[in-house]
């Protein structure tokens, strides 16, 4: 695994037009991994588990019940290349349930997992694109990744998330020969 440089990101207060993960998917350049993945939670509050952080409903959330911080484990059977993890969150609803500071870990396991993206989120409303590429914006081969939410606004407990979504890049060749296939 290259180095990695850990860097801030800052959220705006409103989610640029466009930011919606599914217009990725149209583009053609990506396409929604989770579904390969087998998910698991630090905590959680029967009913707002993974079932909802992964049910494509905006009004859904997983909400943590325990002490920080507040894990959501994402492995693969094998290794994966991962370009985008996109993170629905929405503060005028949430509140001090809404996380602040965010750290994205990968690795091959929970044993040496090596944080390669922290996130300061200010009232985050909306979604919250996180590049797992390099300096080089080469994406990042990984069997797992840790989304670890080390804080909340207001200093609150448990946390809310509504929606994450794992993105790969589509390999120009596939493209193209699907496109032949039809032709």
């Amino acid at each position: 695994m290259a180095a990695k440089n850990i860097f801030k990101m800052t959220t705006p207060n409103k989610t640029p037009p466009g930011a919606d993960p599914k217009q990725l998917e149209r583009t053609g350049t990506v396409r929604e991994i989770g579904s390969q993945a087998v998910w698991s939670l630090s905590s959680c509050k029967p009913g707002f588990g993974v079932d909802q952080l992964r049910d494509d409903n905006l009004e859904t959330y997983w909400q943590s019940d325990g002490s920080q911080p507040h894990l959501v484990n994402i492995q693969f059977r094998r290794k994966t290349t991962v370009k985008t993890l996109c993170i629905y969150a929405d503060y005028k609803s949430d509140e001090s349930y809404t996380p602040s500071k965010i750290s994205v870990r990968v690795g091959n396991n929970f044993h040496n997992l090596q944080e390669i993206r922290q996130l300061e989120l200010v009232e985050p409303s909306g979604w919250i694109h996180v590049p797992l590429t390099d300096n080089h914006k080469k994406p990042t081969r990984t069997f797992m990744i840790q989304i670890a939410v080390l804080a909340n606004h207001q200093n609150g407990r448990d946390t809310h998330m509504r929606q994450i979504k794992i993105y790969t890049p589509v390999e120009e060749s596939s493209i193209a020969e699907s496109q032949l296939f039809f032709l």
